[in-house]
């Protein structure tokens, strides 16, 4: 059985780690062929995850670089048809909600390959976020969707899909399942490998200090001075208010909007705080030991959101809406959009509130397992 996984940005590419990991240790009968289609181009921000997680490099990149989502996604659309066409897979295998998501979906529909898409079922219901775009129209086009969360099942269950399992799945009857979650997976497997491999703790000096952990990177929170400013000013008032060190890893394109758009006020506390220290994009390994040692993490990432769960950490969400609805239910997330009050408040109670519940909703750590059974049985 020969699949193509597609991916694009980051946490594609390490989901896809659970899915190769498990076809090397259980399923030598699948050969994978890996294509990055260059959405995210920074090699700091791809390149450099392979060679550390030791997944299989990608055997096809597109190369495709950033541009308008339609420029980029019509690139995406064509090239990928023609891998399709040449390598005649019996499935292509995609990851959560970005343009290389669509452009796969869109590529695969028209030639008829079936669709495998993981992270199924989410929805932040906010139609203005590209991405809830592009995990409705994957969802609707995919013949297998395997969703993390009960949520996301009931989800698609709702928009009409059913629940009846058949043994030949197609578009027009696809098959939907509650797998668990492929990060779960990966935050089991690459936990120890963070406590031998990172250094980023003693590297930033904060080994046995308290510290919030916070990233910013959505076009919603980055392209808007009114929110980006508000988001920092938290980040100023909640350090000096804590007496708290933060740590911001900032995407190279938030670096340039923070330069672009901030007002010369905050910019200037910026530079003068001795509490908040910015870094370059960490890799998989040392954002996992911040996540795991941080008293707290602030974040627009859905992985970051669920990882900070993983991990056990409160966590505050800068977005008027999660897909991950069961951690604000659990009251081990709140979400804050960008409101500096909210924020705060939120600081307060998170950094002062030991009685934080964390049931397990995201699988027991065998997803991977499931959907390459569930793969092989269909596609064999």
């Amino acid at each position: 059985m020969k699949i193509i996984t597609v991916v694009g940005a980051r946490p594609q590419i390490i989901k896809a780690a659970a899915i190769s990991r498990a076809i090397e240790n259980n399923f030598p009968q699948v050969e994978e062929i890996i294509l990055h289609t260059g959405q995210h181009y920074d090699q700091n921000m791809s390149e450099v995850f392979f060679e550390e997680l030791n997944i299989p490099k990608p055997t096809i990149n597109l190369n495709v670089g950033s541009s308008s989502h339609g420029k980029q996604t019509a690139k995406m659309i064509e090239q990928i048809e023609d891998v399709l066409v040449q390598h005649k897979p019996n499935a292509i295998v995609v990851y959560g909600d970005t343009n290389s998501t669509l452009a796969s979906a869109v590529a695969a529909s028209k030639i008829h390959v079936p669709i495998v898409h993981i992270e199924a079922g989410l929805r932040s219901f906010n139609k203005k976020m590209p991405e809830e775009i592009n995990r409705i129209m994957c969802d609707h086009a995919s013949t297998l969707l395997f969703s993390p969360t009960q949520t996301g099942y009931q989800n698609l269950i709702n928009e009409g899909f059913s629940k009846t399992i058949s043994n030949k799945a197609t578009a027009d009857c696809p098959n939907i399942y509650h797998c668990g979650d492929v990060m779960y997976d990966n935050s089991i497997h690459f936990s120890k490998l963070s406590e031998q491999k990172s250094s980023i703790l003693s590297d930033l000096g904060i080994e046995n200090n308290p510290f919030v952990l916070a990233t910013v990177h959505r076009n919603d929170n980055t392209d808007d001075p009114q929110k980006l400013n508000e988001i920092f000013s938290s980040f100023l008032k909640l350090t000096e208010e804590n007496n708290i060190q933060l740590i911001l890893p900032l995407h190279p394109r938030t670096m340039k909007m923070k330069e672009t758009l901030l007002n010369e006020t905050v910019k200037e506390q910026l530079s003068n705080s001795s509490l908040i220290k910015i870094i370059p994009p960490a890799s998989f390994l040392d954002i996992i030991s911040l996540e795991k040692n941080a008293s707290l993490i602030i974040t627009d990432s859905g992985g970051v959101q669920k990882e900070a769960y993983f991990f056990k950490k409160p966590c505050i969400i800068l977005r008027p809406q999660t897909e991950w609805v069961e951690i604000v239910e659990a009251k081990s997330a709140v979400i804050a959009d960008t409101n500096q009050e909210k924020i705060l408040n939120a600081v307060n109670n998170y950094l002062h509130n030991e009685n934080l519940a964390f049931p397990p909703v995201f699988g027991d750590g065998k997803a991977a397992e499931f959907i390459l059974n569930e793969m092989v049985n269909q596609f064999s």
